[in-house]
């Protein structure tokens, strides 16, 4: 019974919409329990279970980590997204990236390494063995 209580309270948290607007500058680490949209400059390490927007005026410079994520701006650091990263024609990346699943317009400008983490898929061997293999995405 707590579980559910816990997670329909993050699910509350995680609708909830928090914003840099253009002109703002941020420098240091933001935690939230919410979404983002960043149309102004932060500089530090943004973490969120939710999803972060990075607008087409926006830049993010250090870490970024979330569960899905939408650029349409800069960022240059190092991204940890479990779900989906999209690139929009706009965005202009470098850095490291390590994703779930990977988006990307054409125009965008993608110069990072980039590690792919998929699930754990049970597979068996030319002996039928059972061994455990990640999917790529």
């Amino acid at each position: 019974m707590f579980k559910q209580e816990k997670a329909k309270q993050v699910k509350e948290n995680s609708k909830e919409q928090n914003k840099i607007s253009q002109g703002t500058k941020i420098t240091g680490n933001i935690e939230a329990k919410g979404c983002f949209r960043i149309d102004g400059h932060v500089e530090g390490t943004v973490k969120t279970p939710g999803k972060v927007v990075i607008g087409k005026d926006g830049s993010v410079t250090g870490e970024l980590s979330c569960e899905n994520a939408d650029i349409e701006g800069k960022f240059n650091g190092k991204l940890k997204i479990t779900g989906t990263l999209s690139l929009r024609s706009t965005a202009v990346i470098d850095g490291e990236a390590v994703v779930a699943r990977l988006a990307v317009e054409p125009g965008a400008t993608f110069n990072a390494t980039c590690t792919m983490r998929g699930g754990v898929k049970a597979i068996r061997n030319e002996r039928g063995e059972r061994q455990e293999q990640e999917q790529s995405a």
